[in-house]
């Protein structure tokens, strides 16, 4: 039986394990799916040696740049990002990192979104006429955060060409600090990605601080966070009469894309349409 894993701390919010698993039983694949926790990446080689069988593993919080350095190979656009969420074990037992989530990412700005002026919360099965790009055309887009996901977002806006300004907590590392967003500066971006784990389960009375009065039913809220399905933050968006949308779109892209990269199949690609 092959072995995949999922390799974060702490894992109680997951989703992999249960996909995987349900996936296995529809498919009849003679694998299993098994979450590691690991308290420090120093770990991970040990890890690795008591595992032989394992074939393959995510990566999630907080070791998404931090397993670089451990990692034998790159993948050019995990370089690239310079953050890695899927591993596959070669046959010489050494490992080379992959970035599915911008796969997922891209998957969710091709997909449109539903409830211009209700505000309905989009899940997978959601789709209409306004593709999320279409809204960065007109504005920069606004993202939150500057960590390993934040930079698989803007990994993907540069590849598209598509302007965007970044929000840190930290001077320096974004164009903005939550401190210093206006409405103003709400108003002037229609796109808001949270790409921060703010509001992500088991902390879901937290949100990004920003000035959610100023959203607008013109706005569309993306929220990388799956769980729960309704981040305080698109609540919030919601209420205003913005577009929502959580992060299940781009998890089940980068779910199954794993599995193409652990398989050796070509990566399933969601092409950018414009």
């Amino acid at each position: 039986m092959k072995l995949f894993a999922l390799l974060g701390h702490p894992l109680s919010h997951s989703f992999s394990k249960a996909f995987f698993t349900e996936k296995f039983a529809r498919e009849k694949v003679d694998a299993c799916y098994e979450n590691i926790d690991l308290s420090d990446i120093q770990q991970l080689p040990g890890m690795l040696r008591e595992r032989p069988d394992l074939c393959g593993f995510n990566v999630t919080s907080p070791y998404k740049e931090a397993i670089i350095p451990y990692l034998d190979f790159l993948d050019p656009d995990a370089e690239a990002v310079g953050a890695v969420n899927t591993v596959k074990m070669m046959a010489d037992g050494k490992t080379k990192g992959f970035n599915t989530d911008i796969i997922g990412i891209e998957s969710t700005l091709t997909r449109s979104v539903r409830g211009a002026t209700t505000g309905t919360s989009v899940t997978p099965e959601g789709s209409c006429a306004v593709p999320l790009w279409h809204l960065a055309k007109l504005s920069p887009a606004l993202i939150l955060g500057t960590g390993g996901a934040s930079k698989a977002v803007q990994y993907v806006l540069k590849k598209h060409h598509i302007p965007y300004h970044l929000v840190s907590r930290t001077l320096g590392k974004g164009q903005f600090t939550y401190e210093t967003l206006t409405p103003e500066v709400i108003r002037e971006h229609l796109l808001i990605i949270n790409a921060t784990p703010v509001g992500m389960a088991p902390h879901i009375n937290e949100t990004p601080m920003i000035p959610h009065e100023a959203i607008t039913p013109h706005h569309v809220l993306f929220d990388l966070i799956y769980n729960p399905e309704e981040t305080l933050f698109l609540r919030h968006g919601r209420k205003q009469g913005a577009k929502t949308i959580n992060g299940l779109t781009m998890l089940y892209a980068q779910a199954e894309a794993s599995w193409s990269i652990w398989n050796a199949r070509p990566a399933i690609f969601f092409p950018f349409q414009r």
